[in-house]
């Protein structure tokens, strides 16, 4: 815990079973608002999955009932844009890869307990921090 009571990220692993890397600062991402897609404790938190947004995913986002692009001030949300980086919940991710819009993902900063709903290899499909 940090001095604010929120959980940290680092504790975690990603999916590649390494040390959860940070998803995004700017802006400030993950359930906690820490940067990281920490599940925290009881893997309570579900925004799992470190996306880059892209134009085709913010507006099929948009159509579903979940508007990422609209800044909301009074959550903070600045709203995001292609090429932010966010972390997704993960149910979210799966719908939209069941649609085909899915966004592209960071694995290192993508949390390992999306893998109850994911495959890893559907992941690294969409892969952009493999080698």
């Amino acid at each position: 815990m940090n001095v604010h009571g929120r959980f940290e990220g680092p504790a975690e692993l990603n999916v590649l079973g390494e040390p959860l890397s940070p998803c995004s600062s700017d802006p400030l991402t993950g359930f906690f608002r820490t940067g990281y897609c920490a599940a925290g404790p009881d893997n309570a938190a579900v925004h799992l999955v470190c996306i880059e947004a892209t134009d085709e995913f913010l507006e099929y986002s948009a159509s579903v009932g979940n508007d990422l692009s609209t800044p909301m001030p009074q959550f903070a949300f600045p709203g995001l844009v292609a090429g932010n980086r966010w972390c997704l919940v993960a149910q979210r991710w799966l719908q939209a890869h069941q649609a085909g819009k899915a966004p592209r993902v960071f694995l290192r900063s993508t949390n390992q307990a999306v893998l109850g709903l994911v495959p890893l290899d559907v992941l690294k499909a969409y892969a952009l921090d493999l080698n």
